[in-house]
């Protein structure tokens, strides 16, 4: 990803490694392949590769055996960039990418859960990928008392990362609600379900560290190509 805002290349890798973890495309003890064929697969220098399961190691998900090889610890606990992200290819896993379609600030409108204590908020409209593949539409409610002024060059990848880094806001919790609705008519082409189209609806709303009820959201998922997944440990 050329992208400025994009996650640095080995964080990428990492969170992608994460992700197939969770998904258990990659198990328990399994050994990963050697180090310079997994990064010609990935399409990496084995450096960059290097830095990313390092990070794993840190987290606990990877054991680093001296002249054996790398071996997978699964576990549900670890940190992660996309921890709040439920949504997974239906081979498991896939490296969530945005596309920002828009951001305004806006009055609330009367049909989103109260949030807040601003009667504006900042409106941040995405596509998500996953490996590359369109799968979310997203419309993000972040309300105005976080920040004055929100624009498309502020943000960051990682929408978390940025509130915890830019806005000293951490999500601590989220309640996810599962719904048929219809794709809004602001959806863009590469979202394979047109504008109309019944679509499977994840309506979030995320609360602050301080108790506070902070953002809404609404994600149309293709379900051709995604599933909302949630494990239970």
């Amino acid at each position: 990803m050329s992208d400025r805002h994009a996650l640095p290349l080995y964080v990428q890798l990492s969170e992608m490694l994460i992700r197939e973890i969770a998904a258990g495309r990659l198990t328990d003890g399994e050994r990963l392949p050697p180090e310079r064929e997994m990064a010609a697969r990935l399409g990496t220098s084995v450096g960059t590769l290097r830095k990313a399961l390092a990070d794993l190691t840190e987290k606990g998900l990877l054991e680093r055996v001296q002249g054996s090889g790398n071996y997978v610890r699964a576990r549900t606990d670890a940190e992660s960039v996309y921890a709040f992200f439920r949504v997974e290819l239906h081979e498991g896993g896939g490296l969530p990418t945005a596309e920002i379609l828009g951001v305004d600030t806006l009055d609330k409108p009367a049909d989103l859960p109260d949030f807040g204590t601003s009667t504006r908020g900042h409106r941040i409209r995405r596509l998500r990928r996953l490996n590359g593949r369109p799968a979310v539409l997203e419309e993000i409610w972040l309300d105005g008392g976080y920040a004055e002024t929100l624009t498309a060059g502020d943000l960051s990848e990682s929408l978390y990362l940025y509130y915890r880094e830019r806005l000293g806001l951490w999500i601590a919790r989220a309640e996810d609600r599962l719904t048929l609705d219809r794709v809004p008519d602001w959806s863009p082409s590469a979202f394979a379900p047109r504008p109309g189209a019944p679509c499977l609806m994840a309506s979030r709303v995320s609360w602050a560290q301080d108790g506070a009820r902070a953002e809404v959201s609404r994600n149309w998922i293709d379900t051709d190509v995604a599933a909302y997944v949630a494990r239970i440990a």
